[in-house]
């Protein structure tokens, strides 16, 4: 089952995919200010084009677990989102995952390999798999 993660913010929103089995998520691209009417249209073509049985949204939590002004604008954002495409649309918790992603580096967007740390986070979590 292939998914897609969306590390959500106001200016880029990283992406993430995973492979057709649901096992590997690798970064892949970061899609510019979704809360505009552009951003938000090039984010559904993606979403389109991609395919996933589900969309999973971060929710960035304060560590206490608490939800703050960022917690609500991803609710929000994944609202809309649920309510413009078929595919679910899941929350899950991000923390830790843009500190994850800097320290492990790589050549992708940063936004985006947040997107694939918080889709590992998700496989190990919900499906007791991924990288």
């Amino acid at each position: 089952m292939k998914l897609l993660a969306l590390d959500h913010g106001t200016v880029r929103t990283g992406v993430a995919v995973s492979d057709e089995t649901g096992t590997i998520a690798r970064p892949l691209t970061v899609v510019e200010r979704v809360g505009t009417e552009a951003g938000f249209a090039a984010l559904l073509a993606l979403v389109r084009s991609e395919r996933p049985a589900r969309i999973v949204v971060g929710l960035p939590l304060s560590l206490g677990g608490g939800e703050h002004g960022q917690a609500r604008a991803a609710r929000a954002f994944a609202a809309r989102l649920s309510a413009a495409v078929e595919t679910p649309v899941e929350l899950f918790d991000e923390r830790y995952t843009s500190k994850l992603a800097d320290q492990r580096g790589g050549a992708a967007a940063r936004d985006a390999r947040a997107a694939a740390t918080l889709l590992e986070d998700y496989l190990r979590t919900v499906h007791g798999q991924g990288t």
